[in-house]
């Protein structure tokens, strides 16, 4: 769900992770390990911050700086290799699983004290109601992105994704979660914590919907939509923002009924050796300024208050796609941990779907 991933940085990452990762295990006081999805954090492109620059001018910390492209990806490393990282960034549901798995350190935020500028509403997330091992990094909602010469009135509802009369244009997650979760809105299903009877419902939808597609996309979804070569499509609300400001023609739907609202957060892993400078770079992160920063390049909401108040420009604060309202807020549903072999069920039936 995050930003395009280009083949030379790929490449790159790839060339670099086994040098970086071999530090991991012979940690210093002078070193932290994070672990981040790709294209993730202000890197010094058009002359935005390069905030791992900084907090290691700031600090005379050394980042070692990794990425993954998927939250069972970062789980799979973490449960699966003796590699040791400090700060990692998973999803909601995913930190229920590592909490429900013992996999998380308790935070110290008295060495976090820029915790006072995160929002009420993310401070106590539904995947740690306590707030005892997270600090949230960006929030968002799901919307759908659409080329205003091919779709005539504005969406209100994700029944737009099934249009016959878009047949061949419409564009579709290339993941069973999101996808899946689309479908058992328009069957009445609250996609929080789902049954394997909701997946077979969702399914159904699905398989009606499945002859209308042009494709199932992720990060395709930039050249189809910026190029005009799709007419909609649902995707995250801080890359619908990106697709627009590269293609004039695009505006933003979001279903009146809600959608999905995303949250990634800070956590600590228990194979950390840096707890320390972890925590450090937590607090570094959430520097109002810094998360100012971070939040012109991710276009992902910010929860962190006083950045929202002092450092954001008002059209930026009122776009309601960036920022939903509270009360948009309260219709919209979070993502749970659900049990592995329904998980397991619904990516069957998603490939399956995709296969017929």
């Amino acid at each position: 769900m995050k930003k395009l991933i280009s083949i030379i940085l790929i490449a790159i990452i790839s060339a670099s992770i086994t040098a970086c990762l071999s530090g991991c295990g012979n940690s210093t006081e002078g070193e932290v390990n994070v672990y981040n999805w790709g294209e993730y954090i202000a890197n010094g492109e058009d002359g935005i911050m390069d905030v791992i620059d900084e907090f290691e001018k700031q600090t005379n910390i050394k980042v070692n700086y990794t990425t993954y492209e998927t939250n069972e990806e970062l789980y799979n490393m973490l449960k699966n290799s003796n590699v040791s990282y400090d700060v990692i960034i998973p999803s909601e549901y995913m930190i229920s699983k590592l909490i429900n798995e013992n996999m998380l350190l308790e935070l110290d935020y008295d060495n976090i004290p820029n915790y006072k500028y995160i929002m009420e509403r993310f401070k106590k997330l539904d995947c740690d109601p306590e707030s005892r091992y997270t600090v949230c990094y960006s929030w968002g909602v799901t919307a759908m992105v659409y080329d205003k010469t091919k779709v005539k009135s504005k969406p209100t509802s994700w029944d737009a994704l099934w249009n016959k009369d878009l047949s061949g244009q419409i564009l579709m997650f290339n993941n069973s979660r999101d996808a899946m979760a689309i479908s058992m809105q328009l069957c009445n299903i609250n996609p929080s914590n789902c049954t394997k009877d909701d997946i077979d419902k969702a399914a159904a939808k699905l398989s009606e919907q499945k002859p209308l597609l042009k494709k199932y996309v992720m990060d395709q979804v930039f050249t189809e939509m910026e190029n005009s070569q799709a007419a909609i499509a649902p995707y995250y609300a801080g890359d619908i923002v990106t697709m627009m400001e590269n293609n004039k023609n695009l505006d933003f739907a979001m279903p009146e009924d809600g959608a999905n609202l995303f949250y990634d957060a800070m956590c600590i892993p228990k194979c950390s050796k840096n707890k320390e400078n972890a925590e450090k770079f937590i607090n570094f992160m959430q520097d109002p300024k810094i998360a100012a920063e971070n939040f012109k390049y991710l276009y992902y909401a910010t929860p962190n208050s006083e950045t929202y108040d002092k450092y954001l420009d008002e059209d930026i604060k009122n776009n309601e796609l960036i920022f939903p309202s509270d009360e948009y807020l309260d219709k919209c549903y979070v993502f749970t941990n659900v049990p592995d072999d329904v998980y397991s069920y619904m990516q069957e039936q998603f490939v399956k779907i995709q296969a017929d």
